[in-house]
């Protein structure tokens, strides 16, 4: 529930704060919440991935991005993400998630999203994102990038990330049609 509320406070505040650029830095900020917290009182690791997915939302929204792809029925799906920690947040923290696209291939858009603390870095995470169509399909990056007005290239990936990219490649689901010798099927009847 509190990330509905959330998502309704950054609808609302959205529209108040600048209007920006698809490829301009985006801040969003955001307060640590009780509901935030794990046992160990500081805010827990999965909270900052949700965190994520509502400050990407603030950078389509305030770009006018989210707008055009309601409109074509197209919607954003994270096809990977890794994050590094830090510091903690602890409880009241105020803190600001700056997002901000590092780039593109012919199918995923990759973005770079900080978590800052009294400009100090608590957390740095990027994310592989594409997108598909309601009615079926992938919206390919030309197709996004045309909808967005980005005629531009694509600045060069860090090395890092074009080989996690790549990496992930080889990270495949067990087929059930197929068993390798580390993997045991088990019929019951």
């Amino acid at each position: 529930m509190s990330l509905l509320l959330r998502l309704l406070l950054l609808i609302l505040t959205s529209r108040r704060r600048s209007r920006l650029h698809v490829l301009d830095t985006c801040v969003t900020p955001f307060r640590v919440w009780l509901n935030d917290l794990d046992v160990l009182l500081h805010m827990n690791n999965g909270r900052y991935f949700t965190i994520l997915d509502l400050a990407r939302v603030d950078l389509m929204m305030r770009s006018g991005l989210w707008r055009q792809l309601k409109a074509q029925r197209w919607y954003p799906v994270v096809t990977l993400e890794t994050m590094r920690f830090h510091r903690s947040l602890e409880l009241g923290n105020r803190y600001d998630v700056r997002t901000r696209v590092i780039g593109w291939d012919d199918k995923h858009i990759f973005i770079e999203q900080g978590f800052m603390r009294d400009d100090a870095q608590v957390a740095l995470a990027v994310v592989r994102a594409r997108f598909l169509k309601r009615s079926g399909g992938v919206v390919t990056t030309a197709e996004l990038l045309q909808l967005s007005g980005v005629t531009q290239p694509s600045p060069a990936l860090p090395e890092w990330v074009a080989r996690w990219s790549e990496a992930e490649g080889g990270m495949a689901f067990p087929s059930s049609s197929t068993s390798s010798p580390e993997t045991k099927t088990v019929t019951r009847r």
